[in-house]
């Protein structure tokens, strides 16, 4: 039997600290997708300070947990400091950006609808 891999790039039972599953680089924002398909996106982001990822919007709600540092977050025209072991979501359809007040790491989490065929 076949089976689809969901979560990738972490090896499967073994104890993670999510922290360390992604290192900061200097000037950079670094990724790391753990899935992606239609309805599910998970990525881990390491944001160095000063970077950035400009407005853009989403069909999908997107979910926000700071695992380290600090962002502010745009959402719309409204802006929220958001640290450490805090979360926001970003709601589908609205404009948002993601800006490092000093580095940071997250992990983004966005759910998307089904397809109306």
């Amino acid at each position: 039997m076949t089976t689809h891999e969901m979560i990738k790039n972490v090896a499967k039972s073994v104890i993670h600290t999510t922290n360390d599953l992604i290192e900061y680089a200097e000037q950079k924002v670094v990724s790391r997708t753990l899935a992606q398909n239609d309805y599910l996106t998970l990525t881990l982001f390491a944001f160095a300070a000063g970077e950035g990822i400009s407005s853009h919007a989403s069909t999908g709600d997107a979910m926000i947990q700071i695992l380290d540092g600090e962002a502010q977050i745009t959402i719309g025209s409204e802006k929220y400091n958001v640290g450490s072991g805090q979360m926001i979501i970003m709601p589908a359809n609205i404009p948002h950006a993601v800006d490092a007040l000093k580095p940071f790491k997250m992990l983004l989490t966005v759910v998307k609808p089904p397809s109306q065929s």
